[in-house]
């Protein structure tokens, strides 16, 4: 019986220290993983990513998702997206929808600043 109490003691014991090796173990390797990530660059990298993956649309993806070229005029512009948006609201496709609200978006960005500018020059100061 004392045989058995001791091979348990010692049983134990090993079991212990062998979770503490490992667990040293395994927090070395892992400050190491980041140290070699922070040296190359993988971090920054992933991060840049990230941005890339959400990055606004462009105003050439939102001229050819709207149907509109650069010399349309914002009125134009309006009337597609108020008859894309439309069509797309009936036949029930929210991506579509979602895509021609954020190409107009894209493109009031454009105009809106357009127009002020022009507003300015036109109105008269006095």
């Amino acid at each position: 019986m004392l045989f058995l109490r001791q091979a348990a003691k010692i049983l134990a014991n090993l079991i212990v220290m062998g979770s503490s090796i490992l667990a040293r173990a395994f927090v070395q390797a892992y400050r190491q993983a980041l140290a070699n990530a922070s040296k190359n660059g993988v971090a920054q990298e992933a991060v840049q990513n990230i941005k890339r993956a959400s990055k606004t649309m462009t105003e050439a993806e939102a001229r050819q998702i709207l149907g509109v070229t650069e010399n349309s005029s914002w009125e134009e512009i309006v009337q597609k997206y108020d008859n894309l948006f439309e069509r797309n609201a009936k036949n029930g496709s929210f991506y579509l929808q979602s895509k021609v609200h954020r190409a107009k978006e894209c493109l009031e960005a454009v105009y809106q600043p357009k127009e002020a500018e022009t507003n300015k020059t036109t109105s008269p100061d006095d």
